[in-house]
């Protein structure tokens, strides 16, 4: 019987092990698989991921592309990536938009978004039993935040020194507080609705300071990733945004893995865990406004009050003006959104282009912020001498004059952090966020042949580059104004041609402000330059015909009338040469053409004023969420003219049509008078007489023989 047991023992000890040998060659075989793990369970073993698509969801909502009821699920979803990513957007020929650093983005994608994360609790599954002194039985998962370096993210979330967390798990692990996920979820969300500025600020200045990983810019697809990370809770907050994003994304926990949730793209709901998570974080998006407006200067002929608050006084995208006017300029510009640090404007830039034909005054700018877009409701006003702004001035190849209005790191400092506006506890929004800037100066006509004269006119356009947080991205908006103005050529002959110009003159007065014109004559072009507008009679110009640069002669060309009615007067003739009975009455008018302003073509970037994606729904609506602008667009003009009312071709200059009005006065001989008291007209007196008493006393002779010889 011993021996039996004997031989039992030791088959049943090589049975062993036999059985032991596969288990061994097999954890030490490359070809060995490890038995999976239960997909409900969490594989320590294992690493995460997370794929970021940012795409402007409120502009695909505006467009009618998109639903906000979408449910993200974790999991990527293609019909969202080919309906954003792949969309071709209402007014485009394709579905690419060129953006300010030179590169391009797809669809709705957003290029540029900076997300940054950071591990920010363990994972930990905790038992609780009635044994151990504790007050239930049953297993939870709990997050695990370190004491010392959670201090920060818990006071931003009212959670400072461990609040509400679940003091029942203090004994695993002193050195941290843990939490159950729903009071972390409601009080990151408490924490935003209160007051999600500051705590959008708070959440982003900790997750830096505790060197959270930056990803990677997300990319012309709208996507970015950071792959082999650490299970655990993570932070993840947007860190640097492009100029487009007004609002970044709430900041949001992320747990790797997460547990599959149902939602239009899955249906497995809480059967698993996901450990390669893709989300679709959307962004508030939107642009400022930016328009410029001129108005001729109250000084010269009173076409406006000369209120210096009131941003419709006179103001339009064109006007008229003569030469030597000082012209008012305004550049309005609503701020876009600011909402936290990510979003703070960190280039608010207008580069201002003068028409060769005018010159800025310099060392006159002035820039008000408003409240309103009516610029009533005042905030603040800075000089060049504050010290937030600097202006430069330069010269174009083309001789254009060029202003640079940047704001420097003191202004945009107040501009993004400033209390003025948005105070309290509940403040969404920050500095000088959704107001309006006025930025105002003054530029004169010059008084020379560098004006274009006629329907081409002098336009006068401004470039504001503006930028974000994440600076190598940047858009441009475009508007320009434009000044006309005028001339007169009026031809002088003589009936016979034998007068001389030099001895004629002209005075020219404005009918409707009653003022003269004074011009100066520039000899070698033979042009006179209006110069001033001048009240008193005696200080007037007085026109002279002279000859032109074609050596033409007796022409009084006169250059720089804006649009009105003017009488000319001849004061003085050639001796012997008979004045003009009246005035002669030349009006210069001017209409609106057909012809719309093509400036706005010039501004290529992804996101531009009157983009055709926007332009249908600002008319619709008038009233965009982000986008404080109307619709603008702005007709050119044209002149015609009367000549005493009658209707005249108006001459190009120098390519510029209707630019000159054209007449002739012709003066004619005057009447022969009689004339008497001249020198040695006596004598022919005295010979006559004679003659007659000579023919009298012969006739008398004559008469009396014949009277004899009848007797």
């Amino acid at each position: 019987m011993k021996t039996m047991k004997k031989i039992f023992a030791m088959c049943l000890a090589l049975m062993m092990i036999v059985s032991c040998i596969p288990t061994v060659y097999a954890a030490d075989h490359e070809d060995y698989v490890a038995p999976p793990v239960d997909p409900a369970l969490i594989d320590e073993s294992a690493v995460g991921s997370l794929t970021v698509y940012k795409y402007d969801i409120t502009n695909a909502e505006k467009d009618g592309v998109w639903d906000s009821s979408y449910v993200s699920t974790g999991v990527y979803d293609e019909n969202v990536n080919k309906t954003l990513g792949e969309a071709v957007r209402a007014g485009d020929t394709d579905n690419k938009s060129d953006l300010g650093n030179g590169g391009e983005s797809y669809g709705y994608a957003i290029a540029g978004v900076e997300f940054t994360y950071l591990r920010v609790a363990d994972i930990i599954q905790f038992t609780e039993s009635t044994a151990d002194g504790l007050t239930s039985e049953h297993v939870e998962v709990l997050y695990g935040i370190d004491k010392t370096k959670g201090a920060d993210l818990l006071k931003a979330l009212g959670l400072e020194n461990g609040g509400k967390r679940y003091t029942n798990a203090d004994q695993l692990d002193e050195s941290k507080y843990f939490y159950q996920s729903d009071v972390l979820i409601d009080a990151l969300a408490a924490a935003l609705e209160a007051n999600s500025t500051t705590v959008k600020n708070a959440l982003e200045t900790y997750i830096t300071s505790n060197n959270g990983t930056a990803m990677p810019l997300t990319n012309a697809y709208g996507k970015t990733e950071a792959t082999d990370l650490e299970l655990g809770l993570y932070l993840v907050v947007e860190t640097l945004v492009p100029e487009m994003v007004t609002s970044t994304c709430n900041p949001f926990f992320i747990s790797i893995p997460m547990t599959s949730v149902n939602g239009d793209n899955a249906t497995d709901g809480g059967t698993r865990w996901i450990y390669d998570v893709t989300i679709y974080p959307k962004n508030a998006t939107g642009i400022p406004s930016l328009e410029k407006t001129l108005r001729e200067n109250v000084n010269d002929t009173g076409k406006n009050d000369g209120s210096s608050d009131d941003i419709d006084d006179g103001y339009a995208h064109t006007g008229t003006a003569s030469d030597g006017d000082v012209i008012d300029y305004q550049i309005i510009s609503s701020l876009p959104a600011i909402t936290s640090e990510s979003t703070y404007l960190d280039c608010y830039t207008f580069i201002d282009t003068l028409s060769p034909g005018l010159t800025y005054n310099k060392n006159d700018v002035v820039i008000e912020f408003f409240k309103d877009a009516d610029c009533t409701d005042l905030i603040t006003t800075w000089t060049q001498a504050d010290g937030k702004f600097n202006v430069t001035y330069n010269t174009t190849t083309a001789k254009e004059s060029t202003m640079t209005i940047e704001m420097t790191e003191r202004g945009l400092a107040e501009i993004n952090t400033a209390k003025t506006v948005y105070t309290g506890s509940s403040m969404v929004n920050s500095g000088y966020s959704d107001c309006t800037i006025r930025i105002t100066y003054a530029a004169t006509m010059n008084s020379d042949d560098s004006v274009v004269y006629g329907d081409s006119g002098n336009p006068n356009k401004v470039v504001l580059t503006w930028k974000r947080s994440s600076d190598a991205y940047y858009d441009t908006l475009i508007d320009d104004a434009h000044v006309f103005t005028y001339a007169v050529e009026l031809t002088k002959l003589f009936s016979d041609g034998q007068g001389k110009f030099e001895n004629v003159e002209f005075l020219m007065q404005n009918a409707n402000d009653g003022y003269y014109v004074k011009a100066e004559l520039n000899e070698e072009e033979g042009v006179y330059y209006v110069v001033d507008h001048v009240a008193d009679k005696a200080d007037a110009t007085h026109f002279i015909p002279v000859a032109n640069a074609d050596k033409t002669q007796g022409l009084v060309i006169v250059k720089g009338l804006e649009d009105d009615t003017y009488l000319i007067t001849e004061v003085k003739t050639d001796n012997g040469y008979t004045l003009l009975k009246d005035s002669i009455e030349i009006e210069i008018t001017q209409v609106e053409t057909s012809h719309i302003c093509d400036i706005y073509e010039d501004d290529v970037l992804g996101l531009i004023q009157n983009d055709p994606r926007y332009a249908t729904i600002i008319n619709d609506t008038g009233d965009l969420k982000n986008m404080p602008q109307t619709h603008l667009e702005h007709h050119l003009l044209t002149a015609s003219a009367t000549v005493d009312g009658n209707d005249v071709n108006m001459l190009a200059d120098d390519g510029s049509v209707n630019a000159s009005v054209p007449l002739k006065v012709v003066n004619t001989k005057g009447f022969d008078l009689p004339q008497t008291g001249d020198h040695g007209t006596w004598m022919f007196s005295v010979i006559g007489i004679v003659l007659m008493a000579g023919a009298a006393v012969i006739l008398f002779t004559v008469t009396r023989k014949k009277n004899t010889n009848r007797q």
